[in-house]
């Protein structure tokens, strides 16, 4: 080792031997098997320079007997360092999955490296009981009072329950979107300049809104821990979507004039300020429920494309039937809204999701009776991934609430932390993690 962790393992014992206190039980590896060792939390030992590292690490060393105390399960520790032996992981009988899993984590080994029999109990076992596994939060030395300025800056803005602040902020930008939004919709109504409402109110307020939205963007950008994270979040890219419109439309008025002949600037324009309808995505930063939506979508995306091919293979069977049945068999006297494979996709759209325009529909028997079986099919072929994505979206659901709910937590200063963490590393050592540290939320 080069650290101060493997000095004082080199002025150990002299068979140079590392001893793991895991829950009572002691483990003993060479000094060189630790830095091979495939567990992140023991190979990283080798890189600590004082002895304030090594404690980030362990919960206790003893230098004399250069041995490392760690307050976890020493039965699921067994079960780990087996894998390390033999290359397969799994759980331990009689014990939890999530608690494993937990144990797991605190290791450095993630829920791949488990057995796939294993992974499909884990996975179900997580469905079931709602459960999202968040990383541990890496400990942090004291921060700097500007720090946590910019850190409290940044919950403001970016986590609307983490104070009366953030939700009094939170507040007044959804004001600001449903006024913006009720002017767009009001401004294309033909009674809108009969009433005669100025143009000039209706301009002031819309650039009122758009300066709220820069200047959030704007401090959202000037606060965020990593700006390239930041300009590829999605939310943060639908708000440059929203804004940028408006300078646009504005650049191009000043260019072009707003009584220019240039029809296609025009054109242009109406279609610039009619992108203002993204500012609704706006209020998924706010609303749990939208976020729960987009989340779902996200990692659903394979059971919607299945269900886009249930529907494409669906209509090419039933439009190419239909079509024969009501325009195919007789070209004078037949259906003439068949007339054609494509004119027949659109019916078959509209049956199969059990809508029925009534523009267009069978007259023959046999087309009938393909309509009945094709409304039939289109309810069983949609039900198929709706499971799926139902639980999906309950998963969801839950996991962004427990998210919600921990960063409702107030910032904590150096000093509360290092008494947390005292209090934390004189728990109980029975063998069983400690409850309050288990980086899972029912």
């Amino acid at each position: 080792f080069q650290g101060w962790g493997c000095r004082a393992a080199a002025a150990g014992l002299g068979s140079r031997l590392c001893t793991l206190n895991v829950g009572g039980r002691r483990f003993s590896f060479p000094v060189e098997l630790m830095k091979r060792l495939p567990l992140s939390r023991l190979s990283r030992l080798h890189s600590c320079l004082s002895e304030s590292e090594l404690m980030e690490l362990c919960d206790d060393y003893d230098r004399d007997r250069n041995e490392f105390f760690f307050d976890r399960h020493s039965d699921a520790f067994s079960f780990i360092m087996l894998y390390v032996q033999h290359g397969k992981l799994r759980f331990v009988p009689h014990m939890c999955e999530l608690s494993f899993y937990n144990e797991m984590l605190y290791w450095g080994l993630e829920s791949s490296d488990l057995q796939l029999c294993c992974q499909r109990r884990l996975d179900q076992r997580m469905s079931d009981c709602f459960v999202h596994f968040f990383p541990e939060e890496e400990p942090q030395g004291p921060e700097e009072p500007r720090s946590r300025w910019l850190e409290r800056m940044r919950r403001t803005f970016e986590e609307p329950t983490s104070s009366l602040a953030a939700q009094i902020l939170a507040s007044v930008s959804v004001l600001f979107v449903v006024i913006s939004i009720v002017m767009l919709f009001a401004s294309t109504l033909p009674s809108w300049k009969a009433i005669g409402v100025p143009d000039l109110k209706c301009r002031i307020i819309e650039a009122v809104c758009i300066g709220w939205f820069t200047a959030e963007c704007l401090v959202r950008f000037l606060v965020s821990r990593d700006k390239c994270e930041y300009v590829l979040r999605p939310l943060n890219i639908i708000d440059l979507l929203a804004i940028m419109p408006y300078y646009i439309s504005v650049t191009m008025t000043m260019l072009t004039g707003e009584n220019s002949q240039l029809q296609r600037a025009g054109v242009a324009l109406r279609a610039l300020r009619m992108m203002r309808i993204f500012w609704v995505i706006k209020l998924a930063r706010h609303f749990l429920g939208l976020q729960t939506l987009g989340l779902t979508l996200r990692r659903c995306y394979r059971e919607m494309v299945m269900l886009l091919v249930f529907i494409c293979v669906a209509m090419a069977i039933f439009s190419a039937l239909a079509q024969l049945l009501e325009h195919g068999l007789d070209l004078e006297t037949g259906n003439q809204d068949y007339a054609s494979i494509p004119a027949a996709c659109w019916w078959v759209v509209i049956s199969m999701t059990t809508v029925g325009y009534g523009d267009m529909y069978p007259v023959t028997v046999a087309g009938r009776v393909l309509g009945g079986v094709c409304v039939v099919s289109g309810i069983v072929l949609l039900a198929l991934p709706i499971t799926f994505i139902y639980h999906s979206f309950v998963q969801c659901y839950h996991e962004l609430k427990v998210l919600s709910a921990r960063n409702c937590r107030p910032i904590l200063t150096s000093e509360t932390e290092d008494g947390e963490a005292s209090t934390d590393h004189h728990a109980g050592c029975t063998g069983e993690p400690p409850e309050a540290s288990l980086p899972y939320t029912k």
